[in-house]
């Protein structure tokens, strides 16, 4: 009775605030004291959208500001502050619209909307940093229910301050009147702190394609879950006019537990799960969504035009607060075979009455047909698509009315599959996007998404694309090398992808820097005087700003969180401090100045920081005397610490032990933290929240120690260190697949050689930045793709077609393919003939040597016998060195075999100059302590 009578206040305030003008006393917030909206008389009897309902709770009202679409298909985006400063929790959403005016709602939640203006074309963005979906709405669906104690957690330190609404206005015959809109959501919000946190999880397919007149075609995704339990309570499934029905599932040991099943034709609702559903880690979620494409003469592919389709399957959950994520996506399906066994339920399509059908699609359908032709003749007028805010373009893929042509502009050429999961990856962690939109003829432009490469092996294949389609190779023409710079010590890249160098000028470390108990001993020679800091442009090296100056001692460590801040290490002070791009004096210091310890609040020579995007929380790697993570909140505070020497005695390394954490690569996508393990040679990954051992990866070519690790989505990147006297594994950096561990490529550079290579740093587009603390220089590396893997792909994977001509031009396919499998036989045998040829020789030698032995043992082979088996077995002066030879074709896969290093040994050290104390690296194989730096 409580709950209904709350329900009924919160009715009764938002009807007198909408409609009769009422202004309540109670609301007073400080956002809107002073600053109000101006709504048309036509819309709202007030202008202000902040109701109090009581001491703890409040409404919120969102409304587009009485607006009047020009054009069919416009998307325009308004926001609203959240009107106080602490955290709150929305935890009931009612819609303000019609299907009549409005074909979809989407409301997200962000720090910073795209613009300040009342209201904007969304195509502009909806918002500068990352943001999540709170709610969507469509086909006059009703208001959506959150269960008691859950609620979106928005403000405070870790919730977004502003709501943005996007509203599409699908077909503009509606606003013939001229009259303007205000529909929008009003939300109830409490200050009250809710247990259970919510949040969204989308499943979205990207290359799925539909051939005319097939009668079913299915569309599968499915991903591995792995982050703390959560619950799922409501579900949401959307497609275009082909999709019949749309279903999701918690698969776990091989059982098929029903999410939600619906057709997409119905009011696009959050329904309830009819039955609780809990998805733990390891389970899998999977989806399908069923189309149909009879009626169709060409293809159908994903896309945001009225000839595409879209399969989208929304999930609300809820989680523990203490380990509660906002939003995930799922892109992919890790594993087509798991749908061998799906239910048959998903196969079958919901039948929908046609009074229903014609309702949910409003009452302008039936002059839709009969306007078809003037509207295509209308997308002449093409629309291109603006890169400002990919958000843009996931709204319009989530929600896009296909009776209305909207035609980007897309060369279907230019990316294949992985490409687009990793634009949608970046929407998700609010990337710039590399891709461009340029301009093709009408044929091509009208699919946003065309030629993709399909998967067969879900995620594991696009990680082997990502993975093993690429050779990294320096970038010779790079004028960074030849920058006066001291030891570099941290790199990063910030949000424009920027190098950003940390270097410690004049100062240097040595055997001198430190005394036993780690206590700096050269504090009169003062702070570094250089500014120690330096933004370079990634392409030219030029100096595009620098600072430090006077504040760092020793520098290490280095990143840069989401908002641009910089965080770093530095050994001498045995601090962590963060740093604004224009602040003179740090933001945030942890740890005491000059003074090594080992508790909550004191670091011993810390190496490396991280910050999750996600939470907000700090992890730092302390350090050369202490073997410890630490995490703390995003305000400094110390929340728990993991991590422990190696026994050296029992001579192996535990989970969880370290001798020395350099480096961390910190993976939201997994919520993980990866750490590289320097003198344990070896990077062990854990689980942010609660600092759980994952996995350890190791290589014998790592050597005996491993300086530093960077991530990028699906790839790890790693340096080593010089190899001890007496092993042969070089100096190099190290391409893994994030997944399995795997090393799928190793470079070097051209110019100089590697001494003691710091840091390392990726970008998506997997160039690679390189530090080298006793070189005093940064290399840059690109990617050069390997040939014949995309073209692999594409006839491996293309959906087959009912068309006669394409299956002529496949049966030509065929015969080529056949004709180019006769001229691999010949090949092959031309290629195995000098090997046979070879063998011969060595049994004639051999039993020539035998025959000759046999009457006298001090007999030696004559000396041409002798050199020819020399350089045979690579052993001859000036012989044959397969490695070599091998590894010096760029076109080379170094895969089963070791890299020989050609450039650079221990001997090319300057062992006079090498004062520093990290030049232990090249110390006998059981030195008395580790190396620092």
């Amino acid at each position: 009775m409580a709950g209904l009578f709350k329900n009924l206040l919160v009715l009764f305030f938002v009807f007198q605030n909408t409609c009769l003008g009422f202004r309540s006393p109670l609301s007073v917030f400080k956002r809107y004291k002073d600053t109000t909206r101006s709504f048309s008389s036509e819309c709202l009897g007030s202008d202000q959208p902040v109701i109090s309902l009581g001491l703890s709770d409040f409404a919120l009202d969102i409304r587009m500001p009485g607006v009047t679409p020009k054009q069919s298909d416009t998307y325009l985006c308004m926001s609203v502050p959240l009107p106080v400063d602490d955290e709150a929790y929305v935890v009931d959403f009612k819609p303000h619209a019609s299907m009549d005016t409005v074909h979809h709602m989407l409301l997200f939640g962000c720090n910073e909307p795209s613009s300040t203006e009342n209201y904007w074309d969304c195509d502009e963005g909806t918002c500068k940093d990352k943001s999540n979906i709170l709610y969507a709405w469509a086909r006059n669906a009703p208001p959506t229910r959150l269960p008691e104690g859950v609620g979106f957690r928005v403000g405070g330190e870790t919730g977004g301050r502003f709501f943005v609404l996007q509203v599409h206005y699908g077909d503009i015959s509606a606003f013939r009147d001229k009259h303007k809109d205000c529909s929008g959501v009003t939300l109830h919000l409490t200050h009250q702190k809710q247990p259970l946190i919510a949040g969204m999880y989308l499943m979205m397919s990207v290359n799925t394609v539909i051939p005319p007149g097939e009668k079913a075609v299915d569309a599968d995704i499915a991903c591995h879950y792995k982050r703390f339990p959560m619950h799922l309570f409501a579900y949401r499934v959307h497609t275009h006019r082909l999709g019949k029905v749309v279903s999701g599932y918690r698969v776990r040991n091989g059982q098929w537990t029903l999410i939600g099943r619906q057709s997409p034709q119905l009011p696009q609702a959050f329904y309830p799960v009819e039955r609780p559903v809990e998805v733990s880690y390891d389970d899998t979620l999977a989806a399908r969504c069923v189309f149909s494409g009879e009626g169709r003469t060409t293809e159908t592919h994903i896309g945001g035009t009225a000839n595409d389709e879209m399969c989208n399957f929304y999930i609300m959950y809820y989680m523990e607060a203490k380990h509660a994520v906002s939003y995930m996506t799922c892109t992919q399906n890790a594993n087509p075979e798991l749908f061998r066994n799906i239910p048959q339920e998903a196969n079958v399509p919901i039948q929908i009455m046609s009074d229903m059908l014609k309702m949910t699609h409003g009452h302008h359908e039936e002059t839709k047909d009969s306007d078809k032709s003037s509207l295509l003749k209308q997308a002449k007028k093409e629309e291109i698509l603006e890169q400002s805010d990919f958000y843009s373009l996931l709204s319009k893929l989530l929600g896009e009315r296909e009776d209305v042509v909207h035609v980007y502009k897309h060369n279907p050429t230019e990316k294949a599959e992985s490409d687009l999961v990793a634009e949608i990856a970046n929407v998700v962690q609010k990337k710039d996007l590399a891709r461009e939109i340029t301009n093709h003829d009408e044929r091509d432009s009208t699919n946003l998404v065309r030629d993709r490469i399909q998967s067969e092996h879900g995620e594991e294949n696009w990680e082997k694309e990502h993975a093993g389609d690429f050779h990294i190779e320096e970038a010779v023409e790079w004028p960074g090398l030849d920058l006066k710079l001291g030891q570099v010590s941290g790199l990063a890249l910030d949000a424009e992808n920027n190098l950003v160098i940390f270097h410690r000028g004049d100062h240097v470390w040595d055997e001198n820097s430190f005394d036993n108990t780690f206590v700096y001993q050269q504090r009169g020679l003062g702070p570094i005087e250089q500014n120690t800091i330096l933004v370079l442009h990634p392409s030219n090296a030029k100096l595009l700003h620098s600072l430090g100056k006077s504040l760092f001692y020793l520098p290490h460590g280095l990143s840069i969180d989401k908002n641009g801040n910089y965080w770093v290490t530095d050994v001498a002070l045995h601090q962590v401090l963060k740093l604004g791009p224009n602040e003179k004096e740090p933001l945030l210091t942890l740890g005491v100045a000059l003074q090594p310890g080992s508790d909550k609040n004191h670091f011993c020579q810390p190496t490396d920081v991280a910050v999750d995007p996600n939470t907000g929380s700090i992890y730092v790697s302390d350090g050369y005397c202490n073997s410890r993570i630490i995490q703390f909140s995003p305000n400094g505070l110390y929340l728990m610490q993991w991590g422990e020497g190696t026994e050296t005695s029992l001579g192996r390394d535990k989970p969880g032990q370290f001798h020395i954490p350099h480096s961390l690569a910190l993976i939201p996508d997994f919520s993980q933290l990866c750490v590289a393990d320097r003198e344990n040679g070896r990077i062990q990954c854990f689980r942010l929240e609660t600092g759980e051992f994952i996995r350890e990866i190791k290589h014998k070519s790592f050597g005996r120690e491993l300086f530093a690790v960077s991530y990028v989505p699906g790839l790890l990147f790693a340096v080593n260190g010089m190899p001890y006297p007496g092993e042969a594994e070089p100096v190099q950096g190290f391409v893994m697949n994030f997944s399995t561990g795997e090393i799928t490529d190793t470079f070097i550079p051209l110019r100089k050689s590697f001494e003691m290579p710091h840091d390392i740093v990726a970008s998506e587009d997997k160039t690679v930045f390189v530090g080298d603390v006793h070189a005093k220089a940064v290399w840059k590396f690109a990617s050069t793709e390997k040939s014949g893997t995309i073209v692999e792909g594409r006839l491996k994977n293309n959906p087959e077609s009912t068309d006669p001509v394409k299956k002529q031009e496949k049966q030509h396919l065929v015969q080529q393919h056949t004709s180019t499998g006769i001229s691999f036989v010949l090949i092959t045998t031309l290629l195995i003939i000098p090997v046979v040829v070879l063998l011969a020789i060595l049994l004639f030698i051999r039993w020539r040597k035998t025959t000759v032995y046999r009457g006298d043992g001090e007999h030696k082979l004559d000396s041409s016998s002798g050199r020819i088996l020399g350089r045979v077995r690579g052993k001859g002066s000036g012989g044959l060195n397969l490695g070599n030879f091998f590894a010096s074709h760029k076109s080379y896969s170094r895969k089963g075999f070791d890299r020989v290093s050609t450039e650079g040994s221990d001997q090319e050290k300057d062992e006079g100059e090498g004062t520093d104390s990290e030049e232990e690296c090249s110390a006998p194989p059981t030195p008395p302590a580790p190396s620092s730096f």
